[in-house]
């Protein structure tokens, strides 16, 4: 996703975000007055988990999930490298566990904090910058169709596609989607900050379920984690539609190996 982040530090040079209905007025004024990109100066959140998860209400975030067994050992090993450089490049340790920033104070600076406050401290910017590099590869290495990569089955795929358009205009608004063999992709909005992790948590769940009962088996089928980006203006809005929409050609997919969905704006 290297375009992705080249307009991200075009953004950082100078790029204007402006209001949803002037950034996204390509769209229907109905689902225009329900989604916007991230606007900085509202209210947002931050949950640490083993990465930083932001969200802001209303705004479209990129998503990405993938199969449990989707990136083998090894590829792992060369994320997770890769993952520590870029922290040591801005200063932070990544095997800091540290402390909260209370016991931080209570101690006189003892301990760091963890890496992960460590990097929320960097502000907005860097952090958006972080994910999309550690995105980058982990993209390119889903798109090998590492796993078994079960999701090629028509009847499967289709499990997760009707899951994610189920509650689309009620609990969320879905713009596009695509199911490949081991993840998926979408572009998405939730009414407030809560949403995002719970409904992600809600479709991983039900899919799950359905999938394992279909082949006859038990246990994890998704990845605990998911890679999640605030969407920062129109035009990065615009790549990702495309990204989604070039995903299965990319991979090499034949027909009937994914399931790709667009809402018309």
């Amino acid at each position: 996703m290297k375009a992705t982040l080249d307009i991200l530090l075009a953004e950082r040079a100078g790029y204007t975000l402006r209001n949803v209905r002037s950034t996204l007025s390509y769209m229907s004024e109905s689902l225009r007055s329900r989604i916007q990109v991230f606007d900085p100066n509202e209210e947002y959140a931050v949950v640490a988990r083993r990465l930083p998860h932001w969200s802001q209400a209303g705004t479209i975030s990129f998503i990405t999930w993938r199969t449990w067994d989707s990136i083998p050992k090894r590829v792992l090993e060369v994320w997770l490298a890769e993952r520590d450089a870029w922290l040591k490049r801005h200063g932070i340790d990544p095997a800091s566990v540290g402390c909260s920033l209370r016991e931080q104070q209570s101690s006189r600076g003892a301990r760091s904090l963890h890496w992960q406050k460590q990097l929320q401290a960097l502000g907005p910017m860097l952090v958006e910058e972080f994910q999309l590099c550690v995105s980058d590869r982990w993209n390119d290495q889903l798109d090998e169709c590492h796993g078994q990569c079960v999701l090629r089955r028509a009847d499967l795929a289709r499990v997760v596609a009707d899951s994610l358009l189920h509650f689309d205009g009620d609990r969320y608004e879905l713009t596009d989607f695509v199911v490949m063999p081991n993840h998926v992709h979408l572009l998405v909005a939730f009414p407030d900050e809560e949403s995002m992790l719970r409904q992600c948590e809600s479709w991983k769940h039900y899919t799950a379920t359905k999938i394992n009962r279909a082949l006859h088996r038990q246990g994890r089928f998704w990845q605990q984690e998911s890679f999640d980006h605030l969407v920062r203006s129109p035009d990065q809005y615009m790549y990702l539609r495309s990204y989604i929409a070039e995903n299965p050609r990319r991979a090499s997919l034949a027909d009937g190996d994914f399931v790709h969905w667009s809402k018309p704006v």
